[in-house]
């Protein structure tokens, strides 16, 4: 894409404590890879990514260098360290980011099924829009409920998304609305919050159910059975 460099901020610094092992789930393998290797090759094979900054916790730190450098990750530029909390960790890894990039491509390094024609789909969409985000249908009813476990209320479910990454933003809009959350001292768990706190508008792209996030061990037997039939 003319005049656009896209940056990924591959976010690897959880503590992995709901996987209940004594590795980082980076570090899992999976069907004969590191996840964070699989994570890294799709934007390493990407078109529309110019650049990688990974951000992990300082204990990893070594063994993703390793991995960077047995992988020839070429695209990777930096390494930058985890903070406290997840946007913490997000602002520390686009602040290592190449000072020509347009645009950032936020994504989870423990969604190692990212494809290359989600990368490019919702990438695309960014430069067009200003900010885009991956998302499935949700298929389940929600119900949203009070302190005492009891519904309040049912959405309308097809106005439900469950988003994914990557999540990509035109770098001045992100940048502003990084500003406003430390302004507000407003902590969010997803970078579509961030730019919502200021208004943005942001297109949902429809990606694939596959992309998961490993989150628990039941996940990654998941992700082995969606890596086995791929091959079939």
């Amino acid at each position: 894409m003319k005049n656009c460099f896209v940056s990924a901020v591959v976010v690897a610094a959880g503590n992995s404590t709901r996987m209940g092992l004594e590795i980082s789930k980076q570090f899992i393998d999976l069907n004969g890879e590191p996840v964070i290797a699989r994570t890294l090759n799709a934007f390493e094979k990407s078109s529309v990514i110019d650049s990688v900054v990974v951000v992990c916790r300082d204990s990893d730190k070594k063994q993703i260098e390793d991995i960077v450098l047995q992988n020839d990750l070429k695209k990777v530029k930096s390494i930058a360290l985890g903070g406290l909390t997840r946007d913490e960790s997000v602002r520390n890894g686009i602040f290592k980011c190449d000072e020509r990039t347009t645009h950032f491509a936020i994504h989870d390094g423990a969604r190692p099924l990212i494809s290359l024609n989600d990368i490019k789909k919702v990438v695309s969409c960014a430069v067009e829009n200003g900010s885009a985000v991956l998302a499935t249908f949700v298929t389940d009813t929600i119900k949203v409920v009070d302190e005492n476990d009891e519904i309040v209320s049912t959405p309308v479910r097809s106005t439900l998304r469950a988003v994914q990454t990557p999540q990509v933003f035109e770098k001045n809009i992100y940048l502003k609305a990084l500003e406003y959350a430390k302004e507000n001292n407003e902590l969010v768990t997803d970078d579509c919050k961030l730019v919502e706190n200021i208004g943005g508008k942001i297109k949902i792209v429809i990606g694939s159910e596959t992309n998961i996030k490993l989150t628990t061990k039941n996940d990654i037997k998941l992700a082995e059975s969606i890596l086995k039939e791929e091959r079939l």
